[in-house]
């Protein structure tokens, strides 16, 4: 394949599946001298600006980590304040999230929340269930290990109850209890904030996901930024275990 058409290609390639860590909304607060809360509210503001984007340019799904199991360890007071803001999104953006043709989701473990958020959160699965454009994957109380354990678990009932056998686990019936099962694995992870780590996220799912680390605190990621992690995607040549020149004939390298 000639270098050119190599290179058209490539900038064509848009990922069927980012998943985001948005970090970096205390700092931007503290940067400006207001309370944390205010980064976090600007952060939901960001997340609306990530999903119409990401819908714009062809994204099928989008994972967002909104709250991890280890967020519990937080100042009460701001967990509370987190809580509420979860709440009052649920309450406030889903309509405009439905009429925009955007699924909902919510994954982690929602024994935790109180009744009024578990309504709100099946109420907008159920508002937009229909909805075939952007899945908006939120996880909420989610950690990487706690979805493995809780996989491991159910595989385990079902061998103990018989209707599954030892010999039948494989990584295809492993993965199809896992949260994300049913959504390609994700093909572009970005953490902003400037950590480079993955904190616990989507453990099992990132094992062949390009990963992209921006210093750009979360509030401050809009379309701009998100092309630059959409351009340095495309640049890549994922080989997912076969040769550059076994990707580059056509033989394996996914969208």
């Amino acid at each position: 394949m000639p270098v050119g058409e190599q290179t058209a290609r490539r900038e064509r390639r848009v990922p069927r599946h980012v998943a985001i860590i948005m970090d970096g909304n205390g700092r931007w607060a503290e940067r400006r001298h207001l309370p944390r809360f205010a980064g976090h509210k600007a952060g939901v503001d960001a997340l609306r600006v990530a999903v119409e984007s990401a819908g714009r340019r062809g994204v099928k799904v989008l994972t967002v980590f909104a709250f991890s199991s280890e967020n519990w360890r937080r100042p009460e007071e701001e967990v509370g304040l987190l809580m509420g803001l979860f709440l009052t999104a649920l309450e406030q953006r889903v309509q405009e999230l439905h009429e925009n043709n955007v699924r909902v989701r919510v994954v982690g473990d929602r024994t935790a929340f109180n009744a009024r958020l578990q309504q709100r959160i099946e109420e907008a699965e159920r508002l937009t269930r229909a909805n075939d454009g952007l899945q908006l994957i939120i996880a909420a109380n989610y950690g990487g290990r706690w979805d493995v354990v809780q996989a491991a678990r159910r595989v385990a009932e079902a061998v103990q109850s018989g209707t599954l056998a030892p010999g039948q686990v494989d990584l295809e019936v492993f993965a199809s209890h896992l949260c994300l099962h049913g959504v390609p694995e994700p093909d572009l992870f970005i953490r902003t904030g400037g950590e480079r780590r993955v904190s616990n996220f989507l453990l099992w799912d990132l094992a062949y996901t390009e990963l992209y680390f921006t210093d750009t605190l979360w509030p401050d990621f809009d379309a701009e930024a998100l092309d630059q992690a959409l351009a340095s995607y495309a640049a890549r040549q994922r080989r997912f275990g076969k040769t550059g020149q076994q990707v580059e004939q056509g033989e394996g390298e996914h969208g």
